[in-house]
């Protein structure tokens, strides 16, 4: 990975077509909610597809706890389509992206170098903090299956990262109390400014 994609810099505003042939870009996508950005190498990988396997069992949590989800694969629209749609009874239900393997692929410095027959990318899994912010980073070259993020370190991760960015996380804080007391309410969910929104959709 590029030397300044590390934890604390912003991950590049990516904008790549999705599964719905829309132009997206990721700050459009994650909005001001966490997100997990799986950097996948496509449908012919079976390690991918027991990831995002997971991912979809996961998935109905990530929604509930106001976290996103996306994952940018170098497959066509077909087989992103087709990747997206075989993952359990209802397929992934949020955005895959399709990038030009060597766009991102140079961009990011994430060339499978000992595979120069397929030329893939390294499938590399960040966990963002609002602001495409990087909170954690996980290597998961495909020989090690062990290198990606169990259900757990993401739980573990989105529980720490909530901690440090929710400033109502400890609701029986005696200055949120004293706060909401006051009609101060700003930093408390679902009274920020966007939250009603959030909690219509």
């Amino acid at each position: 990975m590029r030397a300044d994609i590390e934890v604390g810099a912003t991950f590049p505003d990516y904008e790549f077509t999705d599964h719905g042939r829309r132009r997206r870009s990721l700050s459009e996508l994650q909005g001001d909610e966490p997100m997990i950005l799986v950097l996948s190498r496509g449908h012919f990988c079976p390690k991918d597809r027991r990831q995002l396997r997971n991912l979809v069992d996961l998935y109905p949590e990530l929604k509930v706890g106001y976290t996103r989800i996306d994952t940018i694969s170098t497959d066509n629209i077909i087989q992103t389509n087709e990747f997206r749609d075989a993952l359990g009874a209802l397929g992934a239900q949020w955005p895959f992206l399709t990038a030009p393997a060597l766009k991102i692929q140079k961009d990011l410095e994430i060339q499978k170098y000992t595979d120069p027959h397929n030329d893939p990318i390294i499938p590399y899994t960040s966990v963002l903090e609002p602001g495409l912010k990087i909170f954690r980073i996980y290597n998961g070259y495909w020989y090690w299956y062990w290198g990606r993020p169990s259900t757990d370190d993401l739980r573990r991760d989105l529980r720490e990262m909530f901690q440090k960015i929710r400033p109502d996380w400890d609701i029986s804080n005696p200055e949120l109390k004293a706060a909401w007391e006051r009609g101060e309410r700003d930093r408390l969910f679902p009274y920020r400014e966007g939250d009603q929104a959030k909690i219509a959709s």
